[in-house]
């Protein structure tokens, strides 16, 4: 019988792992559910048997087609719609499955009401897809089957993934022009340092006269990148494929994100547009009814940033040990007073939902201000940097061209 290894949380929100055996994913799920434990990760340990056959699984999985952020929405939308309407959701999956283009998700909807028919529950059904559906987004179902409110549970959730898109892409907006400003400056330095500069140090070897200091740096490090160009770039390839792969790592991407959140001015708006995804997360998972000890595990999940999922951890932990969910925020160090004084009131008066809510709204806001004023924060500096460069490979080529000048003057 296959063996699959499983991350779970049990109901005092703690990681658990382990292995267990069963016939297939779904069944370990039902026998972790039994146990009174939330499936997150369930992986498949048995060893592959033909070397050429996982070859060609993967190149054909580096070329299929993904099901994206939009199928989802799409998906949550519908089941949304459809299940208000009062079709059973046997007939809703076989009605999007049939209407589905992508021809992936049609087959991943077709499994879903199999496995439905077979007299699983849809949330174990949702959970044998993890690379399809987030944890999050599998707990927040689970949550409308207990509750009864499938239908409204769905429509959040498509709020919620329409929420993170439009972050998601105002996060990454923002980053575009520094961005392509770098890389032009760097590919306009590679083309100095391989064609301008050797031609000019053409000129200064039969002139024979003595060089400026920064020259000599310049010409340096031109017939540097000549000579060594194969190895730079070979070493280039394998930076980059090396930082990937540490950033796969739990410790790799814990710096990196803590990292991103100390680079001035991007900094802020990566902070803010991941509390705006705590506060919607758990806004819309405490209304559903999730505790807070669940709804904080689940809204870790949406942060996409591994330094703040690990301080809102901390926070359940201290909801655990019978504090409250402000006095928990304030260790942190991750909000701000307003937004903590919103908490604590929201907590005295019962509408911790709604106001939590009205603070991933007052984020969003903030983000939406920073991303708008970035060009006038970061122009000065890029306009500094340039500045810079260019003085110096200016003195660099054109002191030399004067100290002839003045020496045929001076003949």
């Amino acid at each position: 019988m296959p063996s699959f290894t499983y991350k779970a949380r049990n109901t005092r929100g703690e990681l658990l792992t382990g292995k267990l055996e069963g016939g297939s994913e779904a069944a370990v799920a039902d026998e972790l559910l039994r146990s009174g434990l939330t499936p997150i990760d369930i992986t498949g340990t048995t060893a592959k048997s033909e070397g050429g056959s996982d070859a060609g699984q993967v190149f054909s999985q580096l070329f299929e087609e993904k099901v994206g952020e939009a199928d989802l929405m799409l998906f949550s939308r519908q089941m949304a719609s459809l299940l208000k309407a009062g079709v059973p959701i046997l007939r809703a999956l076989t009605s999007l499955a049939e209407s589905s283009a992508h021809k992936i998700f049609r087959a991943v909807l077709l499994d879903l009401r199999e496995g439905l028919s077979s007299g699983r529950e849809l949330s174990t059904c949702l959970r044998k897809h993890s690379t399809v559906f987030q944890p999050f987004f599998v707990n927040m179902v689970r949550v409308g089957e207990t509750t009864g409110r499938l239908d409204d549970v769905f429509m959040r959730l498509f709020h919620h993934l329409e929420f993170e898109r439009e972050m998601r892409e105002r996060v990454k907006s923002a980053l575009r022009y520094p961005s392509f400003v770098i890389a032009a400056l760097v590919i306009a330095l590679g083309v100095i340092n391989v064609l301008v500069i050797p031609a000019f140090a053409k000129v200064y070897k039969n002139s024979h006269a003595e060089l400026p200091f920064v020259t000599k740096i310049l010409i340096g490090a031109s017939d540097f990148t000549v000579a060594w160009w194969p190895w730079l770039l070979a070493g280039l390839v394998l930076a980059v494929i090396a930082f990937r792969w540490w950033l796969r790592t739990t410790g790799g991407r814990y710096l990196w994100d803590k990292f991103l959140l100390r680079v001035p001015i991007v900094g802020k708006i990566v902070h803010k547009a991941a509390l705006a995804r705590f506060a919607k997360g758990l806004g819309m998972t405490y209304q559903s009814g999730v505790p807070i000890v669940q709804g904080l595990s689940n809204a870790a999940q949406v942060v996409d940033n591994a330094f703040i999922a690990s301080r809102i951890e901390q926070m359940r932990d201290g909801v655990e040990r019978g504090e409250s969910l402000t006095r928990t925020a304030t260790t942190t160090a991750v909000f701000t007073p307003v937004v903590l004084q919103m908490m604590a009131v929201g907590e005295e008066t019962g509408e911790l939902d709604r106001l939590l809510t009205e603070i991933g709204e007052l984020y969003q806001r903030d983000v939406e201000y920073e991303i708008r004023t970035l060009s006038e924060q970061i122009e000065p500096i890029l306009i500094a940097g340039l500045g810079g460069i260019v003085l110096v490979v200016a003195l660099g080529v054109f002191l030399p061209i004067w100290d002839l000048g003045s020496t045929m003057t001076q003949k």
